[in-house]
Formats: structure tokens, sequence, C-alpha cells
């Protein structure tokens, strides 16, 4: 199997901890709870067990994306980590409208409590951080 589809597959997962970590560690510190495999749970009707299996498939997907897409698009960026924002910031607002497009399939889906700027704030750090991981550990890969 080709490295590096490895390499994405795991930046993906690793990616996709350090996002969810920091949204249990922002919740704990008053941001909005953010919880996306009970909402894909809840949405499509499966056991949370399978909300973080989706979880973690949506993650190494945006990884694979990054490494087979977006980052021949991103050549122009020098700077690792700005790429990692960058793809970050892509990745949000693939995110948004993945759940509008959700949302219209699913009229039952949860919607988010709290402070919508809040919540907004925190999904585009998560984003970001979820986009330097995954080029950091992409780029060491292709050197």
């Amino acid at each position: 199997m080709n490295s590096q589809f490895v390499k994405s597959v795991l930046a993906g997962i690793i990616a996709t901890i350090a996002m969810t970590a920091m949204m249990m560690i922002s919740a704990k510190l008053g941001m909005p709870k953010m919880e996306p495999p009970k909402m894909l749970a809840k949405t499509m009707g499966f056991s949370v067990t399978m909300g973080w299996v989706m979880h973690f498939m949506i993650g190494i997907i945006f990884a694979l994306m990054y490494t087979y897409l977006f980052r021949g698009w991103l050549t122009k960026i020098n700077s690792i980590v700005l790429k990692g924002v960058t793809f970050g910031i892509i990745a949000f607002v693939l995110a948004q409208i993945g759940m509008v497009i959700m949302g219209s399939i699913f009229p039952d889906m949860p919607q988010p409590q709290g402070n919508m700027m809040l919540i907004i704030l925190g999904s585009i750090v998560g984003h970001v951080l979820f986009g330097v991981v995954v080029t950091l550990i992409v780029s060491k890969s292709h050197n």
C-alpha cells in the first residue's frame, strides 16, 4: 500500500484526536460543549460508538483530501503551519456545507446549544488545529 496513503490515514486519526481533545478541554473551560460523535449518532440513528467511528472516518477523509487534492493547490504557501491554517479553514467551510446538507436530509438533526459565536469560533479553531496537525504529519512523509 502507498506509504503516502497510510501516512494520510494516520494524520487523519491523530488530527481528529487532537481536535477532539481540544473540544473536550475547551468545554471544561467554559466554551459551549461540542460533541460531533453524539450529534452524528443521534442524526443517523446509530449508537454513539458508530458516531465515533464516523467522526474518525470524516477526519481520515479530510486528511486524504488534503494529501491528494488541496496540498497541490497550496504549493505557493511555503510555511507548513500556514498551509495547515489554510487547510483548516477550508475544512471548516466544507464541514459547514456538510452540516447544511445533513440538516436538509435529516430534519431532526440536533442543533448546537449555546452562544453561536463561541460555537463558530471554537469550530474554526478546532479545524485549524486539525489542519495544522495533518499538514505537519503529511509533510514529514513528503520530504
